[in-house]
């Protein structure tokens, strides 16, 4: 199908999501905040790009090529914001909403989201992973709670897959897991959307993405997989891009999506990943 031609009924697959059903692929938000893992020139790029109007034309080309939901962290000057300009153009999204861990409190940060209409929250990944190595893993579950309590889907974020495998031998109050196909938490990192420093120094091994896909499978849980392209280092080319789609979906759960970033200043890359995943999954 012609990228520039995406029909909005033409809705991709979809998977349940509580009481919603969401696409198999999701826009991820990271694009939007300027923050690339690739490079701090692609970072001012995309935060050059993306003014409040071109983030509302953005959102409206999702919908155009049957993409249903985003994926955006939850903090109140930006996404919050554009979501409201996108709705007041008659536009509607799902919302999963990543926990912005440089708010003073995180609990009301959490309320406010859902009070927002995000369908689903999860915990941020990095902030989980800081829990997992500082040996308190465990502060994750009042934050989880009160996710609970707000009537949203529960998520818990992480690159480390040891961290999911120790939820569910726990037994966790969780109904999703956001699972990084990376592990960007092997040393002390901290997000660039909380530090305000670009990412730097980080490393996409080949035996990551097996590993990480070994336990998206072992849990019955609904897992939404990211990076699946390593930041932007795996779609040199078209061919890499719907390889990188293949691979993923081959390698999750039929009830599982991928989420991915896009930057669409210099390309379509909405329409074309539209058609690559409705290639991929007949």
């Amino acid at each position: 199908m012609d990228a520039a031609r995406c029909a909005r009924s033409e809705r991709l697959p979809t998977i349940a999501f509580g009481p919603a059903r969401v696409t198999r692929l999701i826009s991820g938000g990271n694009p939007l905040c300027g923050n690339s893992h690739f490079s701090p020139e692609m970072d001012a790029d995309m935060r050059g790009h993306f003014c409040a109007e071109a983030v509302v034309r953005y959102l409206h080309r999702l919908a155009e090529c049957g993409i249903n939901t985003i994926q955006a962290r939850g903090d109140y000057h930006r996404v919050l914001y554009w979501l409201e300009l996108f709705k007041r153009e008659g536009g509607m999204l799902h919302w999963i909403a990543q926990t912005a861990s440089e708010m003073a409190d995180v609990f009301r940060n959490i309320r406010v989201i859902a009070a927002a209409g995000a369908v689903g929250i999860y915990h941020h990944g990095t902030q989980t992973d800081g829990f997992w190595r500082e040996g308190r893993i465990n502060d994750c579950l009042d934050y989880l709670k009160c996710m609970r309590d707000c009537g949203v889907q529960v998520g818990l974020g992480t690159h480390i897959p040891e961290v999911i495998e120790y939820s569910e031998e726990q037994g966790w109050d969780v109904d999703f897991y956001m699972a990084c196909f990376y592990n960007l938490s092997r040393t002390p990192r901290e997000s660039a959307l909380v530090s305000g420093k670009a990412s730097s120094g980080e490393v996409y091994p080949d035996e990551d993405p097996p590993r990480m896909c070994e336990t998206i499978r072992a849990t019955g849980k609904t897992c939404l997989a990211f990076k699946i392209m390593a930041a932007g280092r795996h779609c040199a080319t078209q061919d890499d891009v719907r390889a990188a789609f293949g691979y993923a979906f081959a390698n999750i759960k039929p009830h599982d999506a991928v989420v991915v970033g896009m930057f669409d200043k210099y390309l379509d890359q909405i329409g074309l990943n539209a058609g690559h995943v409705r290639e991929v999954l007949g």
